[in-house]
């Protein structure tokens, strides 16, 4: 009978610390909410400071009248102070609650909602959490002021070369036959901490350049010369196709939109004339010469892979012009095509770049 007393005496001690330590809780939790509201009330009356003196600063610029400030001054207000009341009123709700329950207070777990991508999965007992499994998600911060972005550069159109003593009319080269591709990705970054109507592309490329001998003619490497001559068969294809990693860099024009609020600041340029200028250098990856044509009433499909005294080092300039992600796109090798050539040619390459 002793020991059954001595246990209880301990259990009721430990109960009593328990209320105890549940009653200071609940207390801390409702204090900590009191503080809270105070924080919102500064932070929207903070708020309405920036906003009124971004007002004043349109005032100044002459960018609105007096009658536009004003009326402005008295929306951002009337919504501060909207936001003043939902928001305590929300802090009051719960501190109610907690005085209402002494703390016991029934909340929602992931378990009891799916949000989008987020799911828990578990193992409860009597409606009780006991094991739980949840994918991590990382939580990341709103940049506020993001100077740079990255598209996907696609482009695509017309190849060909410009012949030293010859004009590109006179090229060997069918005009709609021979094409190039490009694709790659590119950074933009903002050049001016405060403007927008200068900016700096840079990135890498894959570059796919094609040429079709008209004729009936192939590509042919005699010692360090490389040169167009007629061949043995009819000919129902003849492409010759130079691969290139490069690295673009090009300076960006163009004006853009300013959206500013109180978390992000952003230049958009959406719709808008965009002009750029650079140029590019890289290496090849290869160079091949791809034949289809009728043997004996057998048809051959041959691809050689060469060196055909192509280039190694691959640079040039480049330039690009229109709106959105749309533009007209030109780029000419300053690299011949063949080194030690008697008639230097350079790759040129005209068609339209879209930036996705």
């Amino acid at each position: 009978m002793k020991t059954i007393a001595f246990y209880s005496t301990i259990l009721i001690l430990f109960l009593g610390s328990v209320m105890a330590f549940g009653q200071e809780d609940y207390q801390q939790k409702i204090e900590a909410l009191k503080q809270e509201k105070q924080r919102i009330i500064e932070q929207e009356k903070e708020a309405l400071k920036f906003e009124v003196r971004d007002i004043n600063q349109r005032l100044e610029n002459g960018d609105i009248s007096e009658n536009e400030a004003r009326s402005l001054k008295e929306e951002v207000a009337k919504q501060r102070a909207l936001n003043i009341e939902n928001r305590v009123a929300i802090i009051e709700n719960k501190i109610a609650l907690l005085e209402r329950n002494q703390g016991d207070v029934l909340t929602l777990t992931e378990m009891d909602t799916i949000y989008g991508d987020r799911m828990r999965l578990g193992l409860l007992i009597d409606g009780k959490p006991i094991i739980s499994f949840k994918p991590h998600r990382r939580k990341r911060e709103i940049q506020y002021d993001r100077r740079t972005y990255s598209d996907f550069v696609m482009a695509v159109g017309l190849n060909n070369a410009i012949i030293e003593g010859q004009s590109l009319s006179d090229s060997p080269y069918k005009v709609g036959g021979s094409r190039f591709f490009e694709m790659g990705w590119q950074w933009r970054t903002r050049v001016f901490q405060n403007s927008n109507w200068l900016r700096f592309n840079y990135g890498f490329s894959f570059q796919f350049n094609g040429l079709k001998p008209d004729g009936n003619r192939i590509f042919v490497q005699e010692g360090n010369q490389t040169v167009l001559e007629e061949f043995e068969y009819d000919l129902d294809k003849s492409k010759f196709r130079m691969d290139n990693l490069v690295f673009p860099v090009h300076f960006e024009v163009g004006p853009s939109r300013l959206r500013k609020t109180e978390r992000t600041l952003r230049y958009s340029i959406r719709d808008q004339f965009r002009l750029g200028f650079g140029g590019y250098g890289g290496f090849s990856l290869g160079t091949r010469q791809k034949l289809k044509y009728n043997r004996d009433g057998e048809n051959v499909k041959d691809k050689l892979k060469r060196d055909y005294n192509s280039s190694d080092l691959i640079y040039g300039v480049s330039g690009y012009m229109g709106f959105d992600g749309v533009l007209l796109y030109i780029k000419y090798d300053l690299n011949p095509i063949f080194k030690d050539a008697e008639i230097k040619q350079n790759n040129i390459s005209l068609g339209l770049r879209f930036d996705i």
